[in-house]
Order: C-alpha cells, then structure tokens, then sequence
C-alpha cells in the first residue's frame, strides 16, 4: 500500500511525479528544488536556494507526521562541486543528531537551471 503526499503549502510539481510516497514505514522524497508555493525559484545564491530545499524538505516530511531526524537516507545534485562546502554548511545545520547516510554528485544539469536538488528516504519511529 501506497500513499501520495501533496502538502498544501508546496510548489506544484514540474512534470509527471508524485513530491513524495509513503509505503509501509518509509516516505520516499522526490528531489526537490528551491521552488516556492507559487512557483517561484529561490537562486540568489547557494546557501539561500538550499535553506529553501531544505525547507521543502521539511514541508513534505511534515505532512507525513516527521522532521528531518527521520531522514536516513539523501542524494545530493549539485550544478558545480564548487558548491560543495557552501551546500554542507547549510544542509548541517538541519540535522541535530546523526545526520542521514548521503551522496552528493555533481551532474550537468539540473531542472530550471537550479543549482542544488535533494532527495531522501525518511522512515517512521
């Protein structure tokens, strides 16, 4: 069994997906990119548009009853490595305890021109 979540204070999603999936304990995130509600892009510079990606984040786990800590799994697109350490200062300050399991990859292209998109795995208790 299968559950869609589509949180109310989310940008609609870009093309044919699903923003995240609860199935049995897990909830599967589909990367998410610095959109807001109305569609806009948060880009001014990378540690703004991953404070926005992590908020978005927050939004889908919230409306599956979690937060962060949940997360225990997470891949990381980034435009450049360059963004590297910029996108790890930001993204470290979300997790108090132990931050999940990660990969962070540099990749030629990103949707809208973005320069960091995240997805996770999170799971329940």
């Amino acid at each position: 069994m299968k559950t869609a979540i589509f949180p109310p204070n989310a940008a609609k999603p870009l093309a044919p997906y699903t923003p995240a999936i609860q199935a049995g304990g897990f909830v599967f995130l589909s990367g998410q990119i610095a959109l807001d509600e109305d569609g806009n892009l948060h880009t001014g510079d990378i540690a703004t548009e991953t404070r926005k990606v992590m908020d978005n984040i927050g939004n889908l786990l919230k409306a599956a009853g979690l937060d962060h800590s949940n997360l225990v799994k997470v891949t990381i697109f980034l435009s450049d490595m360059a963004h590297y350490t910029s996108v790890n200062e930001v993204y470290g300050t979300y997790f108090s305890t132990v931050p999940p399991a990660r990969e962070a990859v540099a990749v030629k292209g990103l949707p809208r021109g973005v320069n960091v998109e995240i997805s996770g795995i999170a799971v329940k208790g």
